[in-house]
C-alpha cells in the first residue's frame, strides 16, 4: 500500500556539545518529538560543517564539535507545534522548514495456505 500526503520537513541544525537541561540538545528534541506525538525524528551527524560564525565544527582529537541535523516530517499543524517548543530549548539554531509530499509505504502481508 502507497499513501502519499502534504507535510512539512523540519530540519534543525545545531551542534554536537549544545545542551538542554544537562543532556545532549539533540537527545532532548527527540524526547520532546516524542512527548508531542510527533510521527517522528532521526537525528544526522555531520562530518564537517559550519555556521553564521564561520567556525568550523569537525571531530578534533581533543575535543567533538560535529554539526547535528534533527530531521522531522510530519503535519505542517504538528512541526508549527514542535517549533514553537524547540525555540524554548536552543539558544543558538538554525531551523529550516520545507513543505514536502510524504509517502508512507507499507507492504501486506499474504497468507500462503497451500
Amino acid at each position: 500500500m502507497r499513501e502519499a500526503f502534504p507535510a512539512r520537513m523540519l530540519q534543525i541544525h545545531i551542534g554536537e556539545r549544545d545542551r538542554y537541561q544537562g543532556k545532549p540538545l539533540y537527545e532532548a528534541i527527540v524526547a520532546r518529538c516524542r512527548e508531542m506525538k510527533i510521527a517522528g525524528a532521526t537525528v544526522f551527524r555531520g562530518v564537517e560543517g559550519y555556521g553564521e560564525t564561520a567556525q568550523v565544527h569537525r571531530a578534533h582529537l581533543a575535543r567533538h564539535e560535529q554539526p547535528i541535523v534533527v530531521t522531522i516530517v510530519d503535519t505542517a499543524e504538528n512541526v508549527a507545534r514542535l517549533m514553537a517548543a524547540v525555540e524554548d530549548m536552543v539558544d543558538t539554531a538554525a531551523l529550516a522548514v520545507s513543505q514536502v509530499e510524504a509517502v508512507r509505504l507499507q507492504k501486506t502481508l499474504t497468507s500462503d495456505k497451500g
